[in-house]
């Protein structure tokens, strides 16, 4: 067991490095994003799942989280695997609907005397950092999801909300296909008007 989970380490550790998002999972990239989930060194999973996550300091933004084909089944196999054993087969299951989707979660908290009845009508929109004539990537959809009190790290997502509403959650879906391997600058714009950016390096997202 100890050898297995150092050698899921180096795999992790290289692969991280060196590729850009998979959107096509090979059988072995299963496996290893399955490992990644079931493993009880929780060390590790950290440290591989902050690679998905960019912190920001342009409010309302808190922090951006990227789930990619690859992070999505790391997740999957994560909740379900203390209850059960989490194999390809659930695997291919969850990508099944949206093999190639890339979602890229903006973390929101609001001024505390905001008038707010659920999320404002926010747009998402990446902006490839390079120079040139590189087109904007725009989302197939968004969802907005309403937060009410603190949000606490590990907590269910889909808790039921009730008092002023705290913050909330943008979940952009993004057609892999369109992304580059790059740098972007992640845009949040509300009536035509840009209110925040974060720089986001996909490079090293497996």
């Amino acid at each position: 067991m100890l050898r297995g989970l150092l050698i899921l380490g180096l795999v992790y550790s290289a692969s991280a490095g060196a590729r850009a998002i998979e959107l096509t999972l090979t059988a072995r990239a299963l496996a290893e994003a399955i490992d990644l989930g079931q493993t009880r060194v929780a060390a590790l999973r950290t440290r591989a799942h902050a690679v998905y996550r960019v912190a920001a300091s342009t409010p309302p933004i808190d922090y951006i989280e990227v789930v990619t084909p690859f992070r999505r089944v790391a997740l999957a196999a994560e909740e379900g695997g203390s209850s059960r054993r989490f194999g390809q087969r659930d695997a291919l299951a969850i990508l099944d609907a949206a093999p190639q989707r890339v979602d890229v979660v903006l973390e929101l908290t609001f001024h505390p005397f905001n008038t707010y009845v659920g999320v404002p009508d926010y747009q998402v929109r990446l902006l490839p950092a390079a120079a040139g004539d590189a087109p904007i990537v725009i989302p197939t959809t968004i969802e907005r999801i309403p937060r009410s009190g603190p949000r606490i790290d590990g907590m269910p997502r889909s808790l039921p909300n009730s008092g002023p509403l705290t913050g909330g959650r943008l979940v952009a879906r993004f057609d892999g296909a369109a992304l580059g391997a790059g740098v972007y600058d992640v845009t949040m714009v509300e009536g035509g008007k840009e209110i925040a950016r974060v720089r986001v390096d996909f490079r090293g997202m497996r």
